[in-house]
């Protein structure tokens, strides 16, 4: 029987695990102008939707992934899922057409499901509470460092060997996942934790979720929060390149604010165990929209204050706070739900993407030219949020 990796181990094979899904979007920032020159597309908003399917896909495959974290263990969805992501990637890596790349990126999305949501389960079989939300901190703070330098990677490796190159790096890591996973982590859901699949007990674990408020209720705040985020993710390399110009330098300026989210889950893990989540995810909320409608009113009053110095400072320091909210709200939703702690971050996970990918993509298609769109929808969602966690039913 393998014996349990230490915290450290652990924490770095959740890292990299709950990471495939940051790599296998921020990487592919920088080159869609070259996939949408490649396939015919111009300057349009639709090559948005190389990011937001796969993060759709993501969502949906947590439905599946979920109960089989539950019913078969951890380690089977977590290999499984790799498995179909790497199938995923070869179809992007071969798509002669928007549309099939778009159902590779699907396909991906959902393979990509099975990692993210088991390893979920997984840190919720050995830790609970506060507790949990430390460790959450950092394998976050570990994560992070995967958005950071991501854009990055994808340009060095497209600008070597063509956009099409970067499905090479995705299948390396994911095989890279699938060794460590099989050599070195037991499983932590045992088989006398688990039962025969039943669809009545997938109702009843269903119902449970479902019918939690508390529950519930984080599960939509993390979805606003996510929502105003993917709308960034899927305009970055736009608002970056076509509002402030900056075409080789963006994976950079990409990296400060992911960083940023970066120094959060640090800052979290020490304030989580004296402050509490619940607190703490308030202060950042309240951070965050106070900040976004300064910023949004400063910029409708005085155009001339739109620079990328200043679009910086309000990204560097609201992401800070958005960090503070990542490392706290999932915790929050799944805390409890320990006895059916595999059904219970499927359905998180994918109502989240669902409520982001749903909102986020009209969002993110708003984008004009100018930054108001992005500030706003940051603006009015936290507003929103703020309301939830302050306004109990």
């Amino acid at each position: 029987m393998r014996k349990q990796p230490s915290q450290p181990e652990f924490i770095a094979l959740i890292a990299l695990l709950t990471s495939i899904m940051a790599l296998t979007t921020d990487a592919m920032l920088p080159v869609l102008p070259d996939m949408a020159a490649a396939m015919g597309m111009g300057e349009s908003n639709r090559i948005q939707l190389v990011v937001s399917l796969f993060i759709l896909g993501t969502g949906l495959g947590q439905l599946f992934f979920g109960p089989l974290a539950d019913y078969l263990g951890r380690r089977t969805s977590i290999l499984s899922g790799l498995v179909l992501f790497m199938a995923g990637t070869v179809v992007c890596l071969s798509a002669d057409s928007f549309t099939t790349m778009l159902i590779g990126r699907f396909v991906q999305g959902l393979g990509a499901a099975g990692p993210r949501t088991a390893s979920t389960a997984m840190v919720r079989d050995l830790y609970q509470g506060r507790a949990m939300a430390r460790v959450m901190s950092f394998v976050m703070a570990v994560f992070i460092l995967v958005p950071a330098v991501a854009p990055s990677l994808g340009q060095g490796v497209a600008h070597f060997w063509g956009w099409q190159a970067v499905f090479g790096l995705f299948i390396a890591v994911a095989l890279w996942a699938f060794v460590w996973m099989g050599l070195r982590q037991p499983e932590t859901n045992p088989p006398q934790n688990r039962h025969a699949f039943s669809w009545g007990d997938l109702a009843r674990a269903t119902k449970t979720v479902a019918s939690h408020k508390e529950t519930l209720r984080f599960t939509l705040i993390g979805g606003l929060m996510f929502t105003s985020f993917i709308a960034y993710l899927s305009s970055a390399q736009q608002v970056f390149e076509q509002v402030f110009a900056q075409v080789e330098t963006f994976p950079i300026y990409f990296a400060l604010m992911a960083l940023s989210i970066g120094a959060a889950s640090f800052v979290n893990a020490k304030l989580v165990m004296r402050l509490g989540m619940h607190r703490l995810t308030s202060i950042a909320l309240s951070a965050i929209t106070l900040i976004s409608f300064a910023y949004l009113g400063l910029i409708l009053l005085f155009p001339e204050a739109v620079s990328l110095g200043s679009f910086l400072v309000w990204g560097v320091v609201t992401f800070f706070f958005v960090g503070l909210v990542f490392g706290n709200v999932n915790a929050l939703a799944m805390e409890p739900m320990g006895k059916v702690a595999g059904v219970a971050a499927a359905m998180i996970g994918a109502a989240s993407s669902i409520i982001s990918v749903g909102l986020g993509i009209p969002l993110a298609r708003l984008f004009d030219g100018s930054i108001i769109p992005l500030i706003a929808g940051f603006a009015v969602l936290n507003l929103a949020n703020l309301i939830i966690i302050k306004f109990r039913p």
